[in-house]
């Protein structure tokens, strides 16, 4: 048997940290390679120009990783973090770097992606656009309840006893570890008023709460949707079906918060806490919420209206995606004439935020259920001009697909992380529409699907979008036009 090495980790002393990577990481050049710095859990985070002690945790062929261990000097690009459970909570990790500088490291990303990997010939690189508010920004957020609290090293030199139940956050790295939440800048009230006071009740009437581990426990997770139009869904999750139990909470939510105006409950005997392939029970109120977008082109000025239910996708941040799609609509170039593919059309935003400005417009999306939606989003605003249809995109885009619908003259596409599959862009460069818009949430598999179409295609126009302040995730338009 091979025997464990006991070998004394590498450590290196009062290096410099140059700049960001991907995921958030941080980066130290030394003479034998580059070294990855990942923020630690419960540390102050790692910001470009601090001067740290770094603990080598991987060695790779090409890079190592490794944790900051101490920060001798500090960088003047730091901010004070506004949160209490910074670098202890998953979200937010860049709370410690003042927000025009995440806003610069955030384009250096989108250059260095496009350039690197894309290798295409490029424009200068539109300014990125900031969000703003930059706090309680987010229209949806998922909760945890579960029987795991993560203890602070405060607390674990504490001798009192720490209830082992929490309603909050999963810490980095531990899918059985969740954080009790005391205030969340990330939605706006009452967002934190009605987790503390599941969590209060939970607590009073002696609730358990779902144990990952064991897969034991009643109450499993809550998620708040809030919509620009006032309109508050609350949607419980809870591993068994015991109804007098439930109900005592479901009709102590609805009295307390009058402002609910959805409020569903899930029974989930799963071991997991996916619920898309679950049945959602409405309780009280309507089963959906409605999110309003102006699109600028009804005649009688009112805005879009989309209906979203507790499994709907929808963009979280509604007032930056409002922006998102004013480019992708600016840069499709609509003239009414034009038959538009919307790819990955979810439920139907962009299609419908662009209908009135084209002939027809068609949007394809693998998730039917998100297909049904976009028909009654369609409906709700009497838009007659769409069709949407659900299936594969590998499979779907085809000569006869293209035969049925019509060629695009504009195509717009939002694909997920993944980006597009190779067979899809080979369509896309068969089809030969004037001009695609690319919508991405990650510029690494964006710029990968660039340099497949730089076959045909050339980049006309990109424009960054900071559509989640304080973390390293970044949005990206591009326009390509036919060579």
């Amino acid at each position: 048997m091979r025997r464990k090495s006991h070998k004394a980790p590498e450590r290196l002393y009062a290096v410099l940290v140059e700049a960001v990577a991907a995921e958030g990481k941080c980066i130290v050049r030394t003479e034998e390679g580059v070294i990855f710095v990942e923020n630690p859990t419960g540390g102050p985070g790692v910001a470009p120009g601090d001067v740290v002690d770094l603990r080598v945790t991987n060695r790779k062929k090409q890079y190592r990783e490794a944790v900051a261990e101490r920060i001798h000097e500090f960088s003047t690009v730091r901010a004070k973090p506004f949160c209490a459970h910074f670098g202890t909570c998953g979200g937010c990790k860049w709370q410690h770097i003042q927000y025009d500088e995440q806003l610069r490291f955030k384009h250096q990303q989108v250059v260095d992606h496009l350039t690197r990997i894309g290798k295409v010939d490029l424009p200068t690189i539109r300014p990125i656009m900031a969000a703003e508010p930059t706090q309680y920004y987010r229209n949806k957020l998922e909760f945890t309840c579960a029987e795991g609290r993560w203890i602070t090293h405060a607390e674990a030199g504490n001798d009192g006893y720490i209830d082992p139940r929490a309603v909050g956050f999963h810490v980095p790295g531990r899918f059985d570890k969740v954080l009790p939440i005391r205030h969340c800048y990330l939605q706006p009230d009452p967002s934190n008023a009605i987790r503390l006071a599941v969590a209060e009740y939970a607590f009073q009437h002696d609730m358990t709460l779902y144990n990952l581990k064991v897969h034991t426990g009643f109450l499993r997770t809550l998620i708040i949707r809030t919509a620009s139009s006032g309109q508050l869904m609350v949607t419980v999750q809870v591993a068994k079906d015991e109804p007098e139990r439930l109900a005592g909470l479901l009709t102590y939510l609805q009295t307390t918060f009058p402002q609910i105006t959805s409020l569903n409950y899930i029974i989930n005997t799963k071991k997991n806490d996916s619920y898309q392939d679950q049945d959602v029970l409405n309780w009280s109120g309507k089963p959906y919420i409605e999110e309003l977008m102006d699109d600028g082109s009804n005649p009688d000025g009112e805005p879009l209206t989309f209906r979203v239910g507790p499994k709907s996708f929808y963009q979280t941040n509604a007032q930056q995606a409002y922006n998102l799609y004013k480019v992708a609509r600016d840069w499709a170039g609509l003239t009414g004439r034009e038959r538009v593919y919307d790819l990955y059309t979810g439920t139907g935003t962009i299609a419908l935020f662009v209908a009135r400005r084209a002939k027809h417009v068609v949007g394809v999306e693998y998730v039917e259920a998100s297909v049904a939606d976009a028909r009654v989003n369609a409906e709700v605003n009497g838009i007659t001009n769409t069709t949407f249809v659900a299936g594969d995109m590998r499979d779907i885009l085809t000569d006869g697909f293209f035969d049925q619908h019509g060629r695009p003259d504009v195509v717009i596409t939002d694909p997920p992380r993944a980006g597009m599959d190779e067979a899809v862009t080979r369509q896309l460069l068969k089809a030969a529409p004037e001009r695609i818009v690319y919508v991405s949430c990650n510029t690494a598999t964006q710029a990968r699907d660039l340099g497949i179409l730089d076959e045909g295609y050339r980049v006309a126009d990109v424009q960054p979008v900071d559509m989640f302040p304080h973390t390293h995730h970044v949005e990206n338009v591009v326009l390509l036009v036919k060579k």
